[in-house]
């Protein structure tokens, strides 16, 4: 046998299936199949219902969408955190910087402004302790975020891992800081100030509106920002193709370093809203919605506009959920938890088919025949 035989390649062998891009889909075909998703979601949600906890999925779907109507300021309240994570994430994403530390980024944030909040009231106005929580929460953020970029763009690290850790970096600095504070021995700060109320945003119309209104100039903010100014523009640029940007003369270690600052101020303005507008204490659990904030961020194709939308659909199937599982007595929250996964495992595959073309090859028609004809032989044998 020759060197030239042994090195005889094997034909390449053509695949089954194609798959291409689709971009010539119809918006109202998207949506089609994205509320076929849903409702094939809800569909498996009542048979679970019937076959695990013996209920009428009548009932289980009259309950969901009578939930989140008891107290829709909670809603609103709840959506807006969940898009607010959302919108922290987006420039990192669009840049395929896979930002995964938006909890410990919002968890600092939080740590830093409870720290204004319980050292500094009373001893300065308390305008002025407002403004330093959130300007604290913001660096706190800021700097939590810009120590992996800076690992990013100069020395080229695994942002994901690095992000990923930096959660847990997070937890353990509020865990020590929490055990520092507190004098009970409980293990948990508590509210801070909850007799005095120093430090605390002030309610406007209620104690809901002002993190639904931050949220919402964040939304405007973001969305300009991405689709109409030149940052945004270098931003997608570079997650397009980081030679391109190059080539271009676009600084890309500025733009990772510039584009991470970003994602971590909208992270601390999320920590000041815990601190001062929504819990008044900080602990571990203290946030907790950056990961399905990733999956809202991508369902909506990173736009905040519809990203709103999609934070409104999921945390309304949550509350829905969740009060079903109280009110029919169906065990703990795992069924909300449940339902929701469903549905985003549903929507997710409907995306795949949405976003792409699959077709059958050559090769695939004519495996298929034969399969179909040799089954029709079995079935005549029969």
């Amino acid at each position: 046998m020759t060197g030239k035989n042994m090195q005889k390649q094997r034909p390449v062998r053509e695949p089954l299936f194609h798959v291409s891009k689709n971009n010539a889909l119809p918006v109202w075909k998207g949506l089609l199949y994205r509320a076929a998703a849903v409702l094939a979601a809800m569909l498996l949600t009542g048979l679970l219902g019937v076959l695990l906890v013996r209920k009428n999925p009548l009932e289980i779907y009259a309950a969901i969408f009578k939930g989140p109507f008891i107290d829709i300021w909670t809603l609103l309240q709840n959506t807006a955190v969940l898009l607010g994570f959302a919108l922290a994430v987006v420039p990192a994403f669009k840049m395929k910087y896979f930002n995964m530390g938006a909890n410990g980024q919002v968890l600092v944030g939080c740590l830093a402004g409870i720290a204004c909040m319980k050292f500094l009231s009373g001893a300065l106005p308390d305008w002025l302790v407002i403004i330093l929580i959130i300007a604290a929460s913001v660096a706190a953020s800021v700097v939590f975020a810009l120590i992996p970029a800076v690992f990013k763009a100069f020395f080229d690290t695994n942002e994901t891992l690095f992000t990923l850790m930096m959660n847990y970096v997070a937890i353990g600095l509020v865990d020590y800081m929490v055990f520092v504070w507190d004098k009970s021995g409980s293990g948990t700060l508590g509210i801070v100030n909850l007799f005095s109320h120093a430090g605390w945003f002030p309610n406007i119309i209620n104690k809901y509106f002002p993190s639904v209104l931050v949220v919402a100039l964040m939304t405007v903010f973001m969305t300009v920002y991405m689709k109409y100014t030149k940052h945004g523009f270098e931003t997608a640029l570079v997650g397009e193709s980081v030679n391109t940007a190059r080539y271009v003369g676009i600084n890309v270690r500025k733009v990772i370093i510039r584009t991470l600052a970003l994602s971590g101020l909208m992270c601390g303005i999320m920590g000041a809203l815990y601190a001062g507008s929504i819990e008044h204490t900080v602990n571990a659990s203290v946030g907790g919605k950056g990961f399905t904030a990733i999956l809202v961020a991508w369902l909506a194709n990173f736009d905040p506009p519809v990203m709103a939308l999609v934070s409104f659909l999921v945390m309304f199937l949550t509350s829905g959920t969740e009060y079903a599982a109280a009110s029919l007595r169906l065990g703990s929250n795992d069924f909300a938890s449940i339902t929701v996964g469903i549905v985003f495992f549903f929507v997710m595959a409907s995306e795949f088919f949405i976003r792409y073309n699959v077709q059958l090859t050559d090769r695939g028609r004519k495996v298929f025949r034969v399969r179909e004809k040799q089954s029709e032989e079995k079935g005549g044998t029969a």
